[in-house]
Parts: C-alpha cells; sequence; structure tokens
C-alpha cells in the first residue's frame, strides 16, 4: 500500500509553493503549518542542503468530523506534503495518502474524511500537473 503520491513541477522553489497554495484553496484546504527543513538543517547542524519544507493542510470541516467522532484521531491529522527542490527548477510535491494515513483510526468518520480529503488531494495533483 503506497503512503503518498506526487508531481514534479518546473520553476522556481517560491513559485511552486505559491502554486501549490493556491490550488490547495481551490480545494477549500489550507496550509496551517509549515516547517523549513532547510533552514532548520542550517541552524542546528550547519548543513546546507536545497529547498525542503514540510506543510500541513486542513479543511476544518473534514477535521471537525473526525474530531467529534474519535478526539485522539487529531494526530493523524492534518494532511501532511512536502515540497523539495530536486535540481534547481524541478519542485517535487508530495502527499500523504490520507486513505492510508486515516485508515489507522477506528471510526467510519476518519475512513470516509480520508477518502474525500483523497479525492481533493488527487485533484490538486491533476491542476498542478496539467
Amino acid at each position: 500500500m503506497s503512503y503518498e503520491f506526487n508531481t514534479t513541477l518546473q520553476g522556481s522553489f517560491d513559485e511552486a509553493v505559491e502554486k501549490v497554495r493556491a490550488v490547495l484553496m481551490e480545494e477549500h484546504l489550507g496550509v496551517v503549518s509549515e516547517v523549513n527543513v532547510q533552514a532548520i538543517f542550517k541552524n542546528k547542524m550547519d548543513k546546507d542542503i536545497p529547498p525542503y519544507r514540510i506543510f500541513g493542510a486542513c479543511n476544518p470541516k473534514l477535521a471537525s468530523q473526525i474530531l467529534d467522532v474519535e478526539p485522539n484521531a487529531g494526530t493523524l491529522l492534518p494532511c501532511n506534503f512536502i515540497m523539495y527542490e530536486t535540481t534547481p527548477g524541478n519542485v517535487v510535491v508530495s502527499f500523504m495518502d490520507p486513505v492510508t494515513v486515516l485508515g489507522l483510526a477506528e471510526s467510519a468518520a476518519a475512513h470516509e474524511v480520508g477518502q474525500v480529503a483523497k479525492e481533493k488531494l488527487l485533484r490538486v495533483v491533476a491542476k498542478l500537473a496539467a
């Protein structure tokens, strides 16, 4: 079972981040967290790596459907995705598969939300790849 699906964007890293944010909003998903791995590695280990970020995307209505039934399922939220530059001008965008992750929960609500979230994220990938 796969835990992610991805696409590669052409252009600068910052342009790719803005494009992904815009397309996520079209699917009513907002970025609620961002971890700049590149900056952390530089600051904590003086290690230089290409741009690499971990994001959390969320739709509050979908999250509420899970948390109302199974509050501890919040450990499986939000829908994480990463963006990293493989070579200058090539940025991979990789989304976790919410069906796989939310499948760890025991509630039917979590499984249903996982499917809805996956459909949204697959539309995001399709729009990004177009």
